[in-house]
């Protein structure tokens, strides 16, 4: 049975979350296809540009994505704070960025001296919009839409482009939150498109290590990593930590982590249980459950989704 998104999106448990939407048609959303030999290999920088557009506008964080044939992985932090904070004229600048504006806005600041009647109103759609902007649900429906409406006009056709809605699962902890951007940024090398994590094309991995290697600041469109720096806000981790623990897990899809003599400090720093957790990064996706986190924090949830049972992944 399908559940309300609603009861999927709860910022009062998490505003972390591991979205995926998979491409309906035979033909690829990205790569090429077999049957006609024809390559779709453009649209996955439509999809990455597009990703990146979007960050720009609402206020919601991307920590990870991968960019696949069929499907893409997206891992976002929904920055409620970030859109509470802003002016009435930074939410009209950014809405107006993808959306014709209400005519009524343009009236409103053109009066002298608004009644208290069309002050109310006016204020009701700049909240209205503020809302949306770090709503997941409207950020992933204009993302799907804009690729959906190019792939059609390209191949002359209409109809579904999509697997029906995107697929989301909430990350209640930081181990939650590790093993999602893992398994997201490592979706190419498990798919043996990519040898090794940095010559994935189109992954924000592969943006991180290309800024890294130039000795350039995070990329505008991605969250920062800040570790335990308390006074900025971003990824809860090191960057030189999570590329040690991304590249030990790459390699132990050949060879079982307890084959290694050495382990990311990750392990010692989250306490991970080694071949539970791995299964987790690598599998995230195999029981399509809802919520993934520790038992504590999954119980957590239950009871503040007041439900008696939950879909949920253990880390």
């Amino acid at each position: 049975m399908t559940i309300a998104r609603r009861q999927q999106i709860d910022l009062a448990i998490t505003p972390y979350y591991h979205c995926v939407s998979r491409c309906v048609r035979r033909s690829f959303l990205c790569g090429r296809d077999p049957l006609t030999n024809r390559s779709y290999e453009h649209r996955r920088t439509w999809l990455e540009k597009r990703i990146h557009q979007l960050a720009s506008i609402y206020c919601i964080d991307i920590c990870a994505y991968a960019v696949m044939s069929n499907h893409y992985h997206l891992v976002v932090h929904i920055n409620k704070n970030k859109a509470l904070a802003l002016s009435d004229q930074e939410i009209i600048e950014r809405w107006s960025q993808e959306h014709k504006l209400d005519p009524f806005i343009t009236r409103f600041h053109e009066l002298k001296q608004p009644n208290s009647l069309v002050i109310e109103q006016y204020h009701n759609i700049i909240e209205k919009w503020r809302e949306r902007l770090y709503s997941l649900s409207w950020m992933m429906k204009e993302l799907n839409m804009s690729i959906a409406s190019w792939a059609n006009k390209e191949d002359e056709c209409t109809g579904h482009f999509w697997e029906g809605r995107y697929k989301s699962q909430a990350l209640l902890d930081e181990k939650a939150l590790l093993a999602a951007m893992t398994y997201v940024d490592l979706n190419p090398v498990r798919a043996k498109i990519a040898k090794t994590p940095e010559e994935a094309e189109h992954t924000s991995l592969k943006l991180r290590i290309d800024a890294l290697k130039k000795n350039q600041p995070t990329p505008a469109a991605l969250l920062p990593f800040v570790g335990i720096q308390e006074q900025e806000q971003g990824l809860p981790f090191r960057l030189i930590d999570y590329l040690e623990w991304v590249n030990w897990i790459a390699n132990t899809t050949a060879q079982p982590p307890s084959s290694f003599d050495s382990k990311p400090s990750m392990v010692q720093h989250l306490e991970l249980e080694d071949s539970e957790f791995f299964t987790t990064c690598t599998q995230i996706e195999k029981h399509r459950c809802l919520w993934v986190g520790t038992p504590d924090n999954l119980r957590c949830a239950k009871a503040s989704l007041n439900k008696q049972r939950i879909q949920g992944v253990r880390v």
